[in-house]
């Protein structure tokens, strides 16, 4: 497929126009970002292992009912998603403490919660992402009520359909990031589910160790990043679509943001 005008480059992926009307490609880069991306680096064949394990989360979440933008994988690093318009809003779920919640609040790492909890940013980079209350969402026209509703109901049957899923491959779903976009089908407006599910958006550990096998292995430097992605995938049985790990893969450039005092997520 010939890539067309590319309409935005973000920390992770780069979106282009897409074959037909109402299409995007999008393109999943190894870049790697923390902290509203003080801090940056490359984690080698990252793209690679998120379009894959986003293709198939989302796939398999649309199987179960949750409406997305997914269409299909164009190759190793793009897939094929439907246009929509992004509602300015990251919706983070969480089922057990971690990130900035435990700072927020004065829990330890690792507390479960007495229940899913769902929190919302307003998608800014240069306000840092902010939190905020469903009152700011509906007052400023960020997202109607009814919206609001649709965008909860989904991000209740993704997590717990997700949390399923890990669990059965010996993984605890800590808390994860979504993002949901308008579109509108016979003069109906609907909500789906956007953007990407992998280890960038999600926090993942494993149930007997407490390993952690996402992001926060490069928010912390804790190394092992690209293994730790790599592992996710190996469990989901797609290494043989994606390969194995390679040696020496994480080239890390830090930055200032291991002392910035808000953790992401």
């Amino acid at each position: 497929m010939n890539r067309r005008r590319q309409i935005y480059e973000g920390k992770a992926k780069i979106l282009y126009e897409g074959p037909e009307p109402g299409t995007i490609i999008q393109f999943f880069k190894d870049d790697a970002t923390a902290f509203n991306a003080e801090k940056r680096g490359t984690i080698e064949g990252k793209g690679v292992i998120n379009n894959r394990i986003s293709e198939f989360l989302f796939t398999q979440l649309g199987g179960a009912g949750v409406p997305n933008h997914f269409i299909r994988r164009v190759n190793m690093r793009e897939q094929l998603v439907r246009q929509v318009e992004i509602i300015p809003l990251e919706v983070i779920v969480r089922n057990v403490a971690a990130g900035s919640i435990c700072k927020r609040l004065g829990l330890e790492e690792g507390t479960a919660l007495p229940r899913s909890i769902i929190e919302f940013c307003y998608k800014n980079d240069a306000l840092g992402d902010p939190l905020i209350a469903e009152e700011h969402i509906t007052a400023f026209g960020w997202a109607s009520p009814p919206e609001l509703d649709e965008i909860i109901a989904l991000s209740i049957r993704t997590n717990d359909y997700l949390s399923g899923l890990f669990a059965g491959i010996g993984i605890k779903l800590i808390d994860f990031k979504l993002e949901f976009g308008r579109i509108w089908e016979n003069d109906i407006l609907r909500i789906l589910l956007a953007d990407e599910i992998s280890p960038d958006s999600c926090r993942l550990w494993d149930i007997k160790s407490g390993e952690k096998l996402d992001k926060d292995r490069f928010r912390r430097d804790l190394g092992g990043v690209s293994e730790a992605y790599h592992e996710v995938a190996r469990r989901l049985g797609l290494l043989q679509d994606i390969g194995e790990a390679p040696n020496n893969v994480v080239d890390i450039t830090k930055g200032k943001g291991k002392d910035k005092a808000k953790e992401e997520g």
